[in-house]
């Protein structure tokens, strides 16, 4: 999809632009939050977590961008499977022109997962802002 998400270079970018956006929107932010191990015995991250100051409603979330076509799609499933073991309710936040239609199709069927330019808006309505 031309021209979407043209200002994110890396995963990291997107996880700093998806941490801004919450800044942005008066909620606490915290990045890389150890959270266990996987089911391999790899520490368990997440990305950004974001809480609302007042109510305490906290959001995990993953940040997954792609910049060409590839095998790191491959991993979503996985991903998604993972965030159900989290302690809190968590979405893929996803970027980038490399995702496949099916894949991008997959990702927003799950309702666990947003593009980046209607995060603000689904962050709004999650936390009630």
């Amino acid at each position: 999809m031309p021209g979407k998400s043209a200002a994110v270079a890396s995963g990291a970018v997107l996880r700093d632009q998806v941490a801004d956006i919450g800044r942005t929107l008066g909620l606490a932010v915290d990045i890389e939050v150890a959270v266990g191990r996987r089911l391999w015995g790899a520490r368990r991250r997440i990305d950004v977590v974001l809480k609302h100051r007042e109510t305490r409603v906290s959001l995990g979330i993953e940040c997954k961008y792609q910049a060409t076509k590839g095998t790191a799609e491959e991993k979503i499933p996985a991903t998604i499977a993972d965030i159900r073991a989290w302690p809190i309710r968590g979405i893929v936040v996803f970027a980038g022109a490399g995702f496949t239609a099916n894949m991008e199709s997959y990702l927003i069927s799950t309702g666990m997962a947003v593009e980046l330019e209607d995060l603000p808006k689904w962050l709004e309505l999650y936390f009630g802002l």
